[in-house]
């Protein structure tokens, strides 16, 4: 298994930038890839970047690719999500996963997330 604490959210004028965070714990993180995932008020959970267990592929949903990268630091067991050009569409909570098959949370578990919002 494994824990995970997403932090960096907060408010952001659109076209500003954020950088998220996430720390995780237990033997688990260092056999997966991760991913972020966000979800948005009155809408299903949805996918948005992920890396592979080396940190040397990564992978973006079409909304975010150009804008979002992701990356990690296996020496901290930590996950980045680095955000620019941010829309008010992009406005949900974020969390994040291990990942299976790309796209896939590999736990059913998930973090308390972090409130992303942009203003227009």
């Amino acid at each position: 298994q494994v824990q995970l604490v997403e932090s960096g959210g907060g408010l952001v004028q659109a076209g500003g930038s954020l950088r998220l965070s996430c720390a995780a714990s237990g033997r688990a993180y260092s056999r997966y890839g991760m991913g972020w995932f966000r979800q948005a008020p009155g809408k299903e959970r949805e996918f948005v970047a992920g890396v592979s267990l080396s940190g040397a592929s990564t992978y973006y949903a079409e909304s975010v690719k150009g804008r979002f990268t992701v990356s990690r630091d296996n020496a901290k067991n930590t996950v980045y999500l680095q955000m620019s050009s941010l829309k008010p569409e992009d406005t949900a909570v974020y969390y994040c996963n291990a990942v299976v098959a790309g796209t896939t949370p590999a736990f059913g578990s998930w973090g308390q997330g972090t409130q992303v919002t942009v203003s227009s």
